[in-house]
C-alpha cells in the first residue's frame, strides 16, 4: 500500500468515525486525489471543504465567503488578526478576492487525531467568524435586503443576526 493510499484510508476512517458527509474525487484539483468534505455548521450551515492529497502533503482548502462588497481594509484586518490564532489554517484570499482558509499536513502527520483537529479548527473558525466577516464587508447589503424584505412582508428569519445593523442605520 502506497503512502498516499495509506492517507487516504486514514482520512476516510476519519470521516467515517465522525459521521461526516464526504465525496472522493480522483482528481480534485493539479490532477491530484482529493475528498469534499461538508462540515456542518449553525451560522454558515456548510463548509465545504476540500483535502487534496499530494505527493508530499494534503492541502486543505475551505471556502468561506465572496469577496467583500465594501470595507475591504476592515475584512482583511480581521483575517490578518485571526490568522495569528488559528491552528494549521489561515485566512487567504483567491484571484478574484473570495476568502478561503487554507494550509497543509504533511503526509506523514496525517493521523486521525490530526485530522480532526484541523477541520475541527476550519469548522470553528468558519462558524465563529462568518458574521463578523459578512457584517464587515457587506453590511450595505445586508441593510438593503432588509429593508427590501420589510418592505415586501418577506421573513427575516435568516437575517435576525444582523439585526442589529439596522437599529445602528435607523440612528443615522
Amino acid at each position: 500500500m502506497s503512502v498516499t493510499s495509506d492517507v487516504r484510508q486514514t482520512i476516510e476512517n476519519t470521516l467515517s468515525e465522525h459521521d461526516l458527509e464526504y465525496t472522493f474525487h480522483d482528481s480534485a484539483g493539479n490532477g491530484q486525489p482529493g475528498v469534499v468534505v461538508a462540515l456542518p455548521g449553525e451560522r454558515k450551515l456548510k463548509t465545504n471543504t476540500l483535502l487534496r492529497i499530494g505527493e508530499h502533503s494534503v492541502r486543505v482548502e475551505a471556502f468561506v465567503c465572496r469577496r467583500p462588497d465594501e470595507n475591504n481594509e476592515g475584512v482583511y484586518g480581521f483575517m490578518l488578526r485571526r490568522n495569528r490564532k488559528l491552528y494549521g489554517v489561515a485566512y487567504t484570499l483567491d484571484k478574484v478576492g473570495d476568502i478561503y482558509l487554507v494550509g497543509h499536513m504533511a503526509l506523514h502527520a496525517v493521523t486521525p487525531d490530526e485530522v480532526d483537529r484541523v477541520l475541527g479548527q476550519v469548522l470553528e473558525a468558519v462558524d465563529a467568524d462568518f458574521n463578523t466577516l459578512l457584517e464587515l464587508g457587506f453590511r450595505t447589503s445586508i441593510q438593503k435586503e432588509w429593508e427590501w424584505r420589510v418592505a415586501r412582508g418577506e421573513s427575516l428569519k435568516n437575517l435576525k443576526a444582523f439585526e442589529h445593523l439596522i437599529e445602528d442605520h435607523d440612528e443615522d
